[in-house]
This record gives C-alpha cells, structure tokens and sequence, in this order.
C-alpha cells in the first residue's frame, strides 16, 4: 500500500475560509510554529486568496510572511495551493510569470505545490506542473471533486491517468464544496487504487 500523509490545512484554508484571510502575521507565526510539532507530513500555509489578502488588507508582505513561516517551522513540509495558470490571482498569467513564481516559492521555503484547476482542465496546470518538476518541488495534483452526470469515477481514473503522465508525485482529493460524503470517498479512493 501507498503511503497517506497527513497534511494540515489550518494555516492556509483556515484562515481563507473561516477568517475571510485576515490573520495577521504573528498569529500566522504562532499557529505554524504550533503545529510544526504535532508531526505532520505536511502543512498548507500559502496560496489561494490569502497571498493578495495579506497585502489588500492587511499591507503585509506574502513572501515575508512564507520566509517566516519557514524559520519558525523547521520540521514540517510546507505547501501551497497554485491555481494553474491563474498562479494565485484571477487571471491567467503568461508562462515567463508562471516559472518565475514557481521558482521564487520553491526558493523562499515552499517543498510541496498542490496545483489544481477548478474545472479539472489539464491546459490550465500542464506548464505548472512542468515547472514544479523543474525546480524539483513535490507536485501535488489535485483532483477538483464535484458531482455531476459527467463527474463518475470512470472520469476521474481517466484525470488521474493524465496527471500521471504529467509526472505527478501524489494525488489529491480536492472537495472544495465539502460535498464528498465518506462513502464516496472511500468508493472513488478504492477506485483509483
């Protein structure tokens, strides 16, 4: 059997989605050097909304912040949820933009990048992926979970099968809606197993 790692969201989708991402630094840094000791494999601290959150509203500085976390968590993985092409923002932005940020996360502490589309669209992440694999940082690809006539598990094996081409490292079940039930679940894990 594979290995299942644990990854903490608190940092990041916590913070997006519970507290409208408006933790300020030194809570941020209180929390992660906290949960840099329960031992998981993973924390997700950066990405999504909570990159230009920190500097709209909070006039704080995202890599200061992702610089920080790093020094005051030692010993867990961190990483980041990417959206594509659509990097962090809400837009698409050109390949040269696309490397180079990848490249700077990597460097300023990020070891694990989950990259996702919404709509599972393998144009919108195909050059994030190759990228990550550049600057050799674990690519997490994340399936975008929802139920439609289209979204069977059939689909989702043949989206897998994809990201596997594309050089994954690991696989994520991403359910954005919190739709997913634990029958679910565990049917579309065993599947893709």
């Amino acid at each position: 059997m594979k290995t299942i790692c644990i990854q903490d969201l608190t940092v990041r989708d916590g913070n997006q989605s519970l507290l409208a991402t408006r933790m300020e630094r030194e809570d941020i840094l209180t929390l992660a050097a906290a949960l840099d000791k329960v031992g998981y494999h993973s924390m997700e601290v950066w990405g999504g909304a909570t990159f230009d959150s920190a500097y709209r509203f909070l006039n704080q500085s995202s890599w200061d912040i992702l610089r920080d976390i790093r020094k005051v968590a030692p010993n867990t993985k961190l990483s980041m949820l990417l959206r594509g092409q659509n990097i962090v923002g809400y837009r698409h932005y050109d390949n040269d933009i696309l490397e180079r940020f990848i490249r700077l996360t990597i460097e300023n502490g990020i070891d694990i990048i989950r990259c996702f589309d919404a709509l599972n669209d393998i144009e919108n992440i195909r050059h994030a992926f190759s990228y990550v694999k550049k600057y050799n940082a674990h690519l997490q690809a994340a399936i975008a979970y929802t139920v439609s006539p289209v979204h069977s598990n059939e689909y989702y094996i043949d989206l897998v099968k994809k990201y596997e081409e594309l050089d994954a490292d690991s696989i994520c079940i991403k359910d954005m809606s919190g739709i997913i039930s634990p029958e679910n679940a565990g049917e579309l894990v065993r599947t893709l197993k």
